[in-house]
């Protein structure tokens, strides 16, 4: 593992957010049946075969250095409970590339606590203070309101509707991208 992945764990007041463990196989697919949660997502409800699939390829991206064009995800755990919550990342978004996303999805039973703005917000100032990073983009479909919410409360600013994306970015045609500078982020 990237050694400082290795030791990489955010604590916020509620939350706990680290690197996928084996053992968050279970809880990560139970969380992801929930149809729901992908309304604005391009991806959808896996069998478990499929998410272990994916699960693995999770963990084994972990090797990838900063300075590659890395796709992270992490765990997000309840503090008080422990609960396997959602999960946020930040990876290489192909379209711009080498340019990274910030993305995250807190399940439905969780939703309207603030935990999707407290994830995004620590993960954001790592990907600041850690990776590097000196410029961050997130996207959402523009009835997404809660996360165009987010992205409103962590300073990044509107940049552009994406149009004219082909092949398998095509799909993110009409999503609004937003960026964020770590100057900005140090700004707010």
């Amino acid at each position: 593992m990237n050694t400082a992945l290795s030791m990489m764990r955010l604590e916020t007041e509620r939350l706990i957010i680290r690197p996928y463990m084996e053992n968050d196989l279970n809880e990560s697919f139970e969380l992801m049946q929930d149809p729901e949660l992908f309304t604005y997502l391009h991806f959808g409800v896996m069998t478990l075969e499929d998410y272990q699939k994916l699960f693995k390829w999770l963990i084994d991206s972990y090797q990838t250095p900063f300075d590659q064009a890395f796709k992270y995800s992490f765990a997000i755990h309840s503090k008080a409970t422990g609960a396997f919550i959602g999960w946020c990342g930040v990876g290489v978004l192909d379209f711009i590339a080498p340019d990274k996303e910030l993305y995250y999805l807190i399940g439905q039973d969780y939703w309207g606590n603030g935990y999707a703005t407290e994830a995004a917000a620590a993960l954001t100032a790592y990907t600041f203070d850690v990776i590097g990073l000196d410029r961050l983009y997130a996207k959402a479909d523009p009835r997404n309101v809660a996360s165009l919410k987010i992205f409103k409360k962590l300073g990044f600013t509107f940049d552009r509707e994406l149009e004219g994306l082909t092949g398998d970015d095509e799909e993110c045609n009409g999503e609004l991208m937003y960026v964020l500078t770590k100057e900005q982020f140090r700004k707010r």
